[in-house]
């Protein structure tokens, strides 16, 4: 990088040395700005950890001038490339090391590497699926495609871009992906000033080349993975998603096209795209306002519903939503924004809804046109702690969480709890596992997808509830990253539901419930806001010291 100074450094296995040695530990360093960080200089086969170059990097001086700036954030560029690259080996280095200790544990070989991409999701604070698929850019880089894998190491590729070559190879076998590798090298000059689609297109025509018969077969098995998807967007909206063949895919957009084309024509306000986006809607679910016995719940405040009160309300599996949204959604039974045609109101119950004897049913305004409410509606009460918002305890003695419990963990957890994953809850699952004693109540359970909750039963996983009671981490404010040499987090008494995770490495992960509408901001937050003003003010203080060329020795208050 330029306008680094200093003697060179390598990274290695546990930590960075400027002789190319594995070291355990780190010693006294002295930074690019020449500043100490522990109190000592520089010496031959010194190692400076993961946080000395963190260090490092955030000590550096801003160069004085705009090509200065350009060249220090194409370097800083190239780095991240080059840590990716160190990433993949460290995550291929990992996944070699739990296999051998779950065949020394005695683990069938087919089961073998359970667990791997869950723990290098968790450490990269990803989703599981993403640690998947991390995993899997990992082994093809460094068994398969070494030529790519220099690229990223010297900065000509980013991880991305990295993924997208993983991606076109996939169906190759492992000489052939090698093949494709080696033609689209660094040195031929294929990756010089090229995007993303036209990095996409070299691969896969290069694939094609080699193995025509794969890249068919490829083709014809992707029908089978089609599949519709639901995202959240801003603004209380959302994508709905089709993974179609192209032919079926053109043929929707083709007649939506038409359909709005003739409505727009007869006279219809809507734009296109509003006319389509309606059509679709009213062809899936046989109504136009789409809303067909289908259960949707909006948790708000009752400040929110019957006050006027500007606390935002949550819409389960999307988030959170304005409250003059939520309230014209219940008020008057229509989405807001839209018009839906007269006579559509459904009058049937949603089909899960509760009782009359467990809610109650809002009555619409009465100058609401009763033709104009699309679904019926309900009210539920949720009882919460008035500081925490914690919802109050429901249990069971059956193992199967029944309904009220169920709906009570779904709307507490809101998606799968485990750490950085945010997929819809498949399983209701006992923490504490049923069969070794543990019982079927609010505290025990845990919402999760269907990928973390087999994760979790993979040997050496554990999880656990922290009580309050001195092992309390319930005041730990989202997932968070504790070694298993590290106290725990600070406890906060009567805080919201906290899931204790913990992998084969021994490193322990906290998981919290999110607020529900109307939870006050609470003291552990605040503490930790406090924390991170007064570490800002000490790095403003040590940057001061540095410009004037005496920096104090770094000690931990």
């Amino acid at each position: 990088m330029e306008g680094n100074h200093g003697p060179e450094v390598v990274l290695t296995g546990r930590g960075i040395a400027n002789d190319g040695g594995v070291t355990e530990g780190a010693a006294d360093v002295e930074d690019v700005d020449g500043g100490v960080s522990d109190g000592g200089p520089i010496g031959h086969g010194t190692v400076l950890t993961v946080d000395d170059l963190a260090r490092i990097v955030a000590g550096l001086r801003a160069p004085d001038s705009p090509a200065g700036l350009i060249d220090e954030i194409r370097g800083l560029e190239d780095l991240k490339s080059a840590l990716g690259a160190r990433q993949a080996r460290l995550t291929v280095a990992f996944d070699l090391s739990q296999r051998r200790e779950q065949a020394a544990a005695g683990i069938p070989a087919e089961k073998l590497g359970a667990g791997v991409a869950a723990q290098i999701a968790l450490a990269r604070r990803e989703s599981p699926a993403k640690g998947g698929r991390l995993l899997g850019l990992a082994k093809a880089l460094v068994s398969e495609m070494p030529h790519t894998l220099a690229a990223l190491q010297t900065g000509q590729l980013n991880e991305w871009r990295a993924t997208l070559l993983v991606r076109e190879t996939a169906c190759l076998s492992a000489a052939d992906r090698s093949a494709v590798d080696a033609e689209l090298a660094a040195d031929t000059g294929t990756f010089a000033g090229a995007g993303d689609r036209r990095l996409v297109a070299t691969a896969r025509a290069a694939a094609y080349r080699l193995d025509p018969r794969s890249v068919t077969q490829r083709a014809a098995h992707a029908v089978s993975e089609r599949y519709v998807s639901l995202r959240p967007a801003p603004d209380t909206m959302c994508h709905l998603t089709a993974l179609l063949p192209v032919v079926q895919g053109v043929a929707i957009y083709t007649a939506l096209s038409r359909h709005a084309d003739t409505l727009r024509a007869a006279g219809d306000p809507r734009g296109r795209g509003q006319a389509m986006a309606d059509t679709l809607v009213e062809r899936t679910t046989g109504t136009p306002g789409g809303i067909t016995g289908v259960e949707i719940q909006v948790v708000m405040t009752d400040r929110t519903l019957l006050q006027a009160d500007a606390e935002p309300a949550r819409l389960p599996g999307y988030g959170t939503v304005p409250a003059q949204w939520a309230r014209t959604l219940l008020t008057t039974g229509t989405t807001p924004g839209t018009n839906p045609a007269p006579g559509t109101n459904d009058t049937s119950r949603p089909g899960g809804a509760a009782p009359p004897d467990t809610a109650t049913p809002i009555t619409a305004p009465p100058d609401a046109d009763p033709d104009q409410a699309a679904f019926n509606l309900w009210v539920r009460r949720l009882y919460t702690h008035p500081h925490t918002g914690e919802l109050t305890a429901m249990d069971s003695r059956a193992r199967i969480f029944p309904t009220g419990l169920r709906r009570f963990i779904q709307t507490r957890d809101d998606t799968c709890r485990t750490p950085y994953c945010d997929a819809p809850i498949r399983h209701l699952d006992h923490i504490i596992p049923w069969h070794t004693g543990g019982k079927t109540t609010a505290t025990n359970g845990a919402g999760l997808c269907e990928a973390c909750n087999h994760a979790k039963e993979t040997p050496g996983w554990n999880a656990r509830t922290p009580t309050a009671h001195g092992t309390d981490h319930e005041g730990a404010a989202g997932p968070e990253l504790v070694s298993a040499s590290q106290p725990p987090p600070a406890t906060t008494t009567g805080s919201r539901h906290t899931l204790e995770l913990s992998t084969p490495t021994g490193h322990t992960y906290h998981s919290t419930a999110p607020p529900l509408p109307g939870t006050p901001l609470r003291a552990a937050v605040t503490e930790g806001l406090d924390q991170r003003h007064r570490l800002r003010h000490r790095a403003k203080v040590l940057k001061r010291a540095r410009l004037l060329g005496s920096l104090p020795l770094v000690t931990t208050p």
